[in-house]
């Protein structure tokens, strides 16, 4: 499974998901530190969860970070988060 697949999943089973896109970015850093070979290092997430809502910007990012784990958290080098509020 590739990264954005596995963030898709761990996001879905932590929230009851109204919307949800997992980008990749990777391309657009090619030569910028960070970027592996083969790429599958900068993600963008866009997600809208009710459970997020109540939440400051930070906590969302933090709820988003444990949601995803940090075994995989450690195999990317950026994640932006949009929260849809």
């Amino acid at each position: 499974m590739d990264k954005a697949a596995e963030i898709r999943a761990a996001l879905s089973r932590s929230f009851d998901v109204q919307s949800l896109e997992v980008i990749d970015e990777s391309e657009a850093h090619r030569g910028h530190a960070g970027y592996p070979a083969g790429g599958q290092s900068h993600f963008r997430v866009r997600i809208k969860a009710s459970a997020l809502a109540p939440m400051s910007r930070i906590a969302r990012h933090r709820a988003i970070h444990s949601a995803i784990g940090p075994d995989l958290i450690a195999r990317i080098h950026a994640l932006a988060i949009e929260v849809d509020v």
